[in-house]
C-alpha cells in the first residue's frame, strides 16, 4: 500500500513543473439522480502563476475531486496571460475590469500596503506575483466571474514602455512628472499674489 502511495506521489512530482504555483479557489460538488441513487461529480477552479507576472485559470470536472483539480490546473497552464508589473510589486495603472455581472476595481499602491482584495481576486494577485494592490469587487460574487473580471481588467495593463513605443516617444516622455508642474505651479500663484 504504501509502495503504490510512493509511486503515485513521485508520479505527480515529475507531472508538475516546479516553476508554477497554483491556487484551489472553489470546488463545487454536483449530483445526479439515477435509479440506483445518486451519482455525484466535482467541478474545480484552479489559478496558477509564475509569481513573475504570469497567470492564468482553469476548470475541471471529474468523478473525483484529484482528477478535477489536475484537469483544471492543466487547463490553467494552457490559458495563461503575461501582466507587465511595476517594479515586479504592484500594478501600473488603477485598472477596471468586468465580465458578466462581476466587476472590479483595482489600484495601484505604495510599497507595504500587501494584497488588499477578497477571495478569487487575492488568489489571482498572489499567482502573479503581486505584493501590493487594493482590489474591490461589486455586482457578481460568483468565483468564476470575479476571476475573469480580474483577468479582463488585466490584459489592459500596459507598461510605460509599450505605450512610448506606441506613440513614437521615450518613457520619460510618457510617465507623470509628479515634482515640476506643482513646483512651476507654486511660483505662478506666488508672482499673483
Amino acid at each position: 500500500m504504501a509502495r503504490d502511495d510512493n509511486r503515485r506521489g513521485g508520479r505527480r512530482d515529475r507531472d508538475e513543473t516546479p516553476e508554477f504555483a497554483d491556487r484551489l479557489v472553489a470546488i463545487n460538488r454536483v449530483s445526479k439522480t439515477v435509479k440506483g441513487g445518486k451519482r455525484f461529480g466535482f467541478a474545480a477552479l484552479v489559478v496558477v502563476g509564475d509569481q513573475k507576472g504570469r497567470v492564468g485559470f482553469g476548470k475541471g470536472k471529474a468523478k473525483e475531486v484529484p482528477e478535477a483539480i489536475r484537469k483544471a490546473t492543466e487547463q490553467a497552464k494552457r490559458n495563461m496571460i503575461r501582466v507587465p508589473l511595476r517594479e515586479g510589486r504592484t500594478l501600473h495603472h488603477d485598472q477596471f475590469g468586468r465580465w458578466g455581472a462581476g466587476k472590479v476595481v483595482m489600484r495601484t499602491a505604495p510599497q507595504g500596503t500587501g494584497i488588499i482584495a477578497g477571495g478569487p481576486m487575492r488568489a489571482v494577485f498572489e499567482m502573479l506575483g503581486v505584493q501590493d494592490v487594493v482590489a474591490k469587487s461589486t455586482g457578481s460574487q460568483n468565483p468564476y466571474n470575479m476571476i475573469r473580471a480580474t483577468l479582463n481588467g488585466l490584459q489592459e495593463e500596459q507598461s510605460p514602455r509599450t505605450v512610448a513605443q506606441r506613440r513614437g516617444k521615450k518613457v520619460a516622455d510618457i510617465l507623470r512628472k509628479d515634482d515640476a508642474p506643482s513646483a512651476a505651479g507654486n511660483a505662478a500663484v506666488e508672482a499673483d499674489a
